[in-house]
């Protein structure tokens, strides 16, 4: 997939108030500080459409962005250790819930996992609620260049064990730095898998 044009739609703190769902989405989420905002100014070609911030949890709102005037790409706010109020911590977790519970036009969730990290519980909590809910997502280990290949492949591992101890299967799993561009290729290439398959089913 080539992106010939990326732009900024709307901010919000509601599902009800997000674009009309008329355009397939796909969103990005993760904990604070995963690298969610490079990972996607990389994958759109541009330097600052998502707002990048050394501190932390930055991202409060549900961002879209309309790519190639075909389908929406959302900023999701983090999960986790953003030093916000308890208060406005349970926002963002009803923000968060309602956004990938209700949305119907959403195609995939991708899930952004720190690679140079052992599973989080918070992380693993999550998923599970994903799956629960057969929310339907994938995930993308970020920072592949700042740990070592072993640490990696052990990361990962871990991760496919401690899903597999219930799930009978995994979802798609991709390995991306924003630093080094990896992961871009096949990132887009399975959104447009996707992208075709709405359509050959009329459902685009």
């Amino acid at each position: 997939m080539e992106i010939s044009s990326a732009s900024f739609v709307i901010s919000n703190t509601s599902v009800e108030n997000c674009p009309k769902a008329d355009l397939p989405e796909f969103a990005f989420i993760g904990r604070s500080n995963v690298g969610k905002s490079s990972l996607i100014n990389m994958l759109m070609n541009q330097k600052n459409l998502a707002k990048t911030s050394s501190k932390p949890g930055k991202t409060l709102l549900i961002n879209h962005f309309l790519v190639n005037n075909a389908w929406y790409l959302v900023d999701l706010p983090g999960y986790g250790y953003a030093k916000v109020s308890i208060k406005q911590r349970d926002k963002l977790h009803r923000m968060i819930s309602d956004y990938v519970l209700k949305r119907p036009n959403l195609q995939c969730l991708f899930v952004l996992l720190d690679a140079r990290h052992q599973p989080q519980e918070i992380d693993l909590e999550f998923l599970e609620f994903l799956g629960e809910n057969q929310v339907p997502f994938a995930l993308v280990f970020t920072k592949t260049d700042k740990c070592k290949k072993t640490e990696l492949n052990l990361n990962i591992e871990n991760y496919r064990n401690r899903l597999l101890e219930s799930w009978e299967s995994l979802p798609p799993l991709f390995l991306s730095s924003a630093e080094k561009k990896q992961g871009k290729t096949e990132l887009l290439d399975y959104l447009t898998q996707i992208l075709k398959d709405l359509s050959s089913q009329g459902l685009e």
